[in-house]
Protein backbone atom coordinates (compact mmCIF):
# COMPACT_ATOMS: atom_id res chain seq x y z
CA UNK A 1 0.00 0.00 0.00
CA UNK A 2 3.05 2.00 0.65
CA UNK A 3 3.58 2.44 -2.98
CA UNK A 4 -0.01 3.67 -4.35
CA UNK A 5 0.33 5.69 -1.39
CA UNK A 6 3.62 7.74 -2.55
CA UNK A 7 1.51 7.47 -6.15
CA UNK A 8 -1.34 8.99 -4.69
CA UNK A 9 0.27 11.72 -2.93
CA UNK A 10 2.90 12.27 -6.55
CA UNK A 11 -0.38 13.30 -8.20
CA UNK A 12 -1.92 15.41 -5.56
CA UNK A 13 1.92 17.35 -6.04
CA UNK A 14 2.01 16.94 -9.46
CA UNK A 15 -1.86 18.16 -9.77
CA UNK A 16 -0.53 21.38 -7.96
CA UNK A 17 2.64 22.10 -10.37
CA UNK A 18 0.43 21.70 -13.29
CA UNK A 19 -1.92 24.42 -12.14
CA UNK A 20 1.13 26.81 -12.04
CA UNK A 21 2.92 25.29 -15.34
CA UNK A 22 -0.29 26.11 -17.13
CA UNK A 23 0.56 29.95 -16.19
CA UNK A 24 4.20 29.44 -18.25
CA UNK A 25 2.55 28.07 -20.69
CA UNK A 26 -0.10 29.91 -21.25
CA UNK A 27 2.11 33.18 -21.20
CA UNK A 28 4.64 31.04 -23.31
CA UNK A 29 2.14 29.86 -26.03
CA UNK A 30 0.67 33.27 -26.62
CA UNK A 31 3.53 36.08 -25.87
CA UNK A 32 6.66 33.99 -26.63
CA UNK A 33 8.17 35.04 -23.00
CA UNK A 34 8.95 33.42 -19.67
CA UNK A 35 7.83 35.09 -16.51
CA UNK A 36 10.03 33.82 -14.12
CA UNK A 37 7.70 36.47 -11.81
CA UNK A 38 5.03 33.44 -11.80
CA UNK A 39 6.27 31.71 -8.80
CA UNK A 40 6.14 35.09 -6.58
CA UNK A 41 2.07 35.40 -7.57
CA UNK A 42 1.45 32.14 -6.12
CA UNK A 43 2.93 33.54 -2.59
CA UNK A 44 0.91 36.25 -3.00
CA UNK A 45 -2.29 34.73 -3.96
CA UNK A 46 -1.38 32.68 -0.17
CA UNK A 47 -1.17 35.65 1.32
CA UNK A 48 -3.93 37.43 0.55
CA UNK A 49 -6.13 34.17 1.38
CA UNK A 50 -4.50 33.96 4.89
CA UNK A 51 -5.13 37.74 5.39
CA UNK A 52 -9.15 37.07 4.05
CA UNK A 53 -8.95 33.81 6.86
CA UNK A 54 -7.19 35.01 9.52
CA UNK A 55 -7.84 38.76 9.84
CA UNK A 56 -11.26 39.49 8.07
CA UNK A 57 -12.46 36.45 8.89
CA UNK A 58 -14.18 35.03 5.66
CA UNK A 59 -14.98 31.33 4.80
CA UNK A 60 -12.53 29.48 3.07
CA UNK A 61 -14.90 30.02 -1.03
CA UNK A 62 -14.66 33.73 -0.09
CA UNK A 63 -10.97 34.18 0.87
CA UNK A 64 -10.22 31.97 -2.44
CA UNK A 65 -12.00 34.08 -4.45
CA UNK A 66 -10.58 37.42 -3.30
CA UNK A 67 -6.95 35.96 -3.81
CA UNK A 68 -7.81 34.41 -7.43
CA UNK A 69 -9.30 38.35 -8.14
CA UNK A 70 -5.56 39.97 -6.67
CA UNK A 71 -3.78 37.87 -8.07
CA UNK A 72 -6.19 38.25 -11.40
CA UNK A 73 -5.53 42.23 -11.40
CA UNK A 74 -1.91 41.91 -9.98
CA UNK A 75 -1.13 40.14 -13.22
CA UNK A 76 -2.78 42.62 -15.24
CA UNK A 77 -0.90 45.06 -13.34
CA UNK A 78 2.43 43.73 -13.81
CA UNK A 79 1.92 42.55 -17.82
CA UNK A 80 0.86 46.53 -18.17
CA UNK A 81 3.83 47.89 -16.59
CA UNK A 82 6.71 45.91 -16.88
CA UNK A 83 5.64 43.87 -19.99
CA UNK A 84 3.93 45.94 -22.38
CA UNK A 85 6.58 48.49 -22.74
CA UNK A 86 9.39 46.01 -23.72
CA UNK A 87 6.33 44.23 -26.55
CA UNK A 88 9.14 44.13 -29.16
CA UNK A 89 12.70 44.54 -26.81
CA UNK A 90 15.14 41.97 -27.41
CA UNK A 91 14.23 38.55 -25.32
CA UNK A 92 16.88 38.85 -22.81
CA UNK A 93 15.64 42.67 -21.96
CA UNK A 94 12.13 40.38 -21.50
CA UNK A 95 14.16 37.92 -18.75
CA UNK A 96 15.80 40.60 -17.05
CA UNK A 97 12.36 42.24 -16.29
CA UNK A 98 10.80 39.36 -15.08
CA UNK A 99 13.83 38.20 -12.62
CA UNK A 100 13.58 42.07 -11.28
CA UNK A 101 9.48 41.83 -11.05
CA UNK A 102 10.07 38.38 -8.96
CA UNK A 103 12.68 40.18 -6.59
CA UNK A 104 10.13 43.43 -6.46
CA UNK A 105 6.82 40.72 -5.08
CA UNK A 106 9.68 38.98 -2.43
CA UNK A 107 10.67 42.10 -1.13
CA UNK A 108 7.44 43.59 -1.22
CA UNK A 109 5.79 40.79 0.33
CA UNK A 110 8.93 41.10 3.12
CA UNK A 111 7.92 44.66 3.78
CA UNK A 112 4.19 43.66 3.97
CA UNK A 113 4.26 40.84 5.63
CA UNK A 114 7.83 40.04 7.25
CA UNK A 115 10.17 37.28 7.08
CA UNK A 116 8.79 34.92 9.56
CA UNK A 117 6.85 32.31 8.50
CA UNK A 118 3.23 32.36 9.14
CA UNK A 119 1.34 29.11 9.53
CA UNK A 120 -1.37 29.00 6.43
CA UNK A 121 -4.88 28.00 8.06
CA UNK A 122 -6.31 24.70 7.37
CA UNK A 123 -9.43 25.34 4.84
CA UNK A 124 -9.47 21.79 3.55
CA UNK A 125 -8.97 19.52 6.71
CA UNK A 126 -13.08 19.46 6.66
CA UNK A 127 -13.17 17.16 3.41
CA UNK A 128 -13.52 13.74 4.81
CA UNK A 129 -11.06 11.23 3.75
CA UNK A 130 -11.69 8.70 1.06
CA UNK A 131 -10.68 4.66 2.47
CA UNK A 132 -10.59 1.79 0.16
CA UNK A 133 -9.16 -1.21 0.19
CA UNK A 134 -11.24 -1.84 3.64
CA UNK A 135 -9.56 0.82 4.91
CA UNK A 136 -6.05 -0.07 4.76
CA UNK A 137 -5.69 2.81 1.71
CA UNK A 138 -6.52 6.08 2.85
CA UNK A 139 -6.63 9.15 0.59
CA UNK A 140 -7.07 12.23 2.39
CA UNK A 141 -9.50 15.03 1.32
CA UNK A 142 -6.52 17.86 0.33
CA UNK A 143 -5.18 15.19 -1.92
CA UNK A 144 -8.83 14.39 -3.75
CA UNK A 145 -9.11 18.16 -3.70
CA UNK A 146 -5.94 18.94 -5.51
CA UNK A 147 -6.52 16.16 -8.18
CA UNK A 148 -10.64 17.42 -8.83
CA UNK A 149 -9.58 20.93 -8.94
CA UNK A 150 -6.04 20.27 -11.86
CA UNK A 151 -8.28 18.02 -14.04
CA UNK A 152 -11.65 20.28 -13.82
CA UNK A 153 -9.02 23.08 -14.46
CA UNK A 154 -7.37 21.61 -17.51
CA UNK A 155 -10.46 20.52 -18.91
CA UNK A 156 -12.37 24.09 -18.97
CA UNK A 157 -9.35 25.99 -20.05
CA UNK A 158 -8.73 22.96 -23.24
CA UNK A 159 -12.43 24.24 -24.01
CA UNK A 160 -12.04 27.70 -23.43
CA UNK A 161 -8.98 27.80 -25.65
CA UNK A 162 -10.84 25.41 -28.17
CA UNK A 163 -14.54 26.23 -28.14
CA UNK A 164 -14.82 30.01 -27.64
CA UNK A 165 -14.24 33.34 -29.50
CA UNK A 166 -11.85 34.72 -27.20
CA UNK A 167 -9.88 31.25 -26.94
CA UNK A 168 -9.85 30.65 -30.93
CA UNK A 169 -8.52 34.42 -30.76
CA UNK A 170 -5.65 33.47 -28.36
CA UNK A 171 -4.82 30.84 -30.44
CA UNK A 172 -3.77 33.21 -33.48
CA UNK A 173 -2.16 35.66 -31.49
CA UNK A 174 0.23 32.14 -30.44
CA UNK A 175 0.51 31.23 -34.39
CA UNK A 176 0.96 34.66 -35.59
CA UNK A 177 0.58 38.03 -33.81
CA UNK A 178 0.69 40.20 -37.02
CA UNK A 179 -1.81 38.45 -39.14
CA UNK A 180 -4.44 38.10 -35.82
CA UNK A 181 -3.64 42.07 -35.86
CA UNK A 182 -4.71 42.27 -39.14
CA UNK A 183 -7.75 40.30 -38.72
CA UNK A 184 -9.01 42.52 -36.43
CA UNK A 185 -7.73 40.95 -33.26
CA UNK A 186 -6.63 43.42 -30.07
CA UNK A 187 -3.40 41.13 -29.24
CA UNK A 188 -2.08 43.44 -26.20
CA UNK A 189 -5.71 42.76 -24.87
CA UNK A 190 -5.32 39.48 -25.75
CA UNK A 191 -1.73 38.99 -24.08
CA UNK A 192 -3.22 40.89 -20.88
CA UNK A 193 -5.92 38.47 -20.98
CA UNK A 194 -3.94 35.72 -20.88
CA UNK A 195 -1.45 37.31 -18.11
CA UNK A 196 -5.05 37.85 -15.87
CA UNK A 197 -6.46 34.07 -16.25
CA UNK A 198 -2.42 32.46 -15.54
CA UNK A 199 -2.20 34.43 -12.79
CA UNK A 200 -5.97 33.77 -11.43
CA UNK A 201 -4.83 30.09 -11.51
CA UNK A 202 -1.52 30.88 -9.84
CA UNK A 203 -3.55 32.15 -6.77
CA UNK A 204 -6.03 28.53 -6.99
CA UNK A 205 -2.37 26.59 -7.00
CA UNK A 206 -1.05 29.42 -3.87
CA UNK A 207 -4.17 28.23 -2.08
CA UNK A 208 -3.39 24.16 -3.03
CA UNK A 209 0.34 24.43 -2.39
CA UNK A 210 -0.13 26.43 1.60
CA UNK A 211 -2.93 24.21 2.15
CA UNK A 212 -0.98 21.23 1.66
CA UNK A 213 2.12 22.53 2.84
CA UNK A 214 0.99 25.27 5.66
CA UNK A 215 3.95 27.19 6.05
CA UNK A 216 3.82 30.42 4.19
CA UNK A 217 6.82 33.00 3.41
CA UNK A 218 7.75 35.54 1.07
CA UNK A 219 9.80 32.90 -1.02
CA UNK A 220 7.18 30.18 -0.39
CA UNK A 221 6.58 30.25 -4.46
CA UNK A 222 9.83 30.62 -5.22
CA UNK A 223 11.00 26.51 -5.59
CA UNK A 224 7.43 25.64 -6.48
CA UNK A 225 7.44 28.04 -9.94
CA UNK A 226 11.14 26.70 -10.82
CA UNK A 227 9.71 23.14 -10.59
CA UNK A 228 6.38 23.95 -12.07
CA UNK A 229 8.66 25.36 -15.42
CA UNK A 230 10.74 22.31 -15.15
CA UNK A 231 7.18 20.95 -15.52
CA UNK A 232 5.96 23.06 -18.73
CA UNK A 233 9.19 22.32 -20.14
CA UNK A 234 9.44 18.24 -19.86
CA UNK A 235 5.89 17.95 -20.80
CA UNK A 236 5.99 21.08 -23.62
CA UNK A 237 6.00 24.43 -23.10
CA UNK A 238 2.99 26.14 -25.12
CA UNK A 239 1.04 22.73 -24.93
CA UNK A 240 -1.84 22.46 -22.29
CA UNK A 241 -1.73 18.51 -22.16
CA UNK A 242 1.93 18.79 -21.76
CA UNK A 243 1.21 21.12 -18.59
CA UNK A 244 -0.59 18.28 -17.17
CA UNK A 245 1.47 15.64 -18.11
CA UNK A 246 4.71 17.07 -17.20
CA UNK A 247 3.33 18.38 -13.59
CA UNK A 248 2.17 14.80 -12.93
CA UNK A 249 5.38 13.51 -14.18
CA UNK A 250 7.21 15.84 -11.57
CA UNK A 251 5.65 15.45 -8.64
CA UNK A 252 5.26 11.09 -8.64
CA UNK A 253 8.99 11.76 -9.78
CA UNK A 254 9.55 14.11 -6.92
CA UNK A 255 7.77 11.58 -4.24
CA UNK A 256 9.23 8.56 -4.88
CA UNK A 257 12.91 9.95 -5.00
CA UNK A 258 11.74 11.29 -1.22
CA UNK A 259 10.41 7.96 -0.62
CA UNK A 260 12.36 5.52 -1.99
CA UNK A 261 16.05 7.20 -2.96
CA UNK A 262 17.18 10.61 -0.90
CA UNK A 263 15.40 13.46 0.29
CA UNK A 264 18.57 15.67 -0.45
CA UNK A 265 18.58 14.13 -3.76
CA UNK A 266 15.34 14.67 -5.02
CA UNK A 267 15.72 17.75 -6.33
CA UNK A 268 19.11 17.34 -8.54
CA UNK A 269 17.43 13.39 -9.71
CA UNK A 270 14.14 15.33 -10.51
CA UNK A 271 16.29 17.96 -12.39
CA UNK A 272 18.46 15.75 -13.73
CA UNK A 273 15.61 13.62 -15.52
CA UNK A 274 14.34 17.30 -17.35
CA UNK A 275 18.28 17.26 -18.98
CA UNK A 276 17.81 13.62 -20.21
CA UNK A 277 14.58 14.18 -21.51
CA UNK A 278 15.37 17.41 -23.16
CA UNK A 279 18.44 15.85 -24.51
CA UNK A 280 16.27 13.22 -26.25
CA UNK A 281 13.45 15.36 -27.01
CA UNK A 282 14.09 18.93 -26.78
CA UNK A 283 10.30 19.86 -27.36
CA UNK A 284 9.70 17.93 -24.34
CA UNK A 285 6.88 15.00 -24.42
CA UNK A 286 4.02 16.74 -26.36
CA UNK A 287 5.56 19.86 -27.67
CA UNK A 288 5.78 20.38 -31.73
CA UNK A 289 8.97 21.18 -33.37
CA UNK A 290 8.50 25.35 -34.86
CA UNK A 291 9.53 25.49 -38.30
CA UNK A 292 10.65 29.13 -38.74
CA UNK A 293 10.26 30.50 -42.09
CA UNK A 294 13.86 32.27 -43.77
Amino acid sequence: MSFLTNLINGLSLGSVYAIIALGYTMVYGIAKMLNFAHGDVIMIGGYVCFCSVMYLGLGTLPSILIAVVACTLLGILVERLAYKPLRQAPSLAVLITAIGVSYFLQNAALLIWGSAGKVFPSLLDGIPPLKLFDGDLSISGKVIVNILVCLITMTALTLFTGKTRVGKAMRAVSEDKGAAQLMGINVDGTISLTFAIGSGLAAIAGVLLCSTYPMLMPTTGSMPGIKAFTAAVFGGIGSIPGALLGGLLLGVLEIFCNAYISQELSNAIVFGVLIIVLLVRPTGLLGKPIREKV
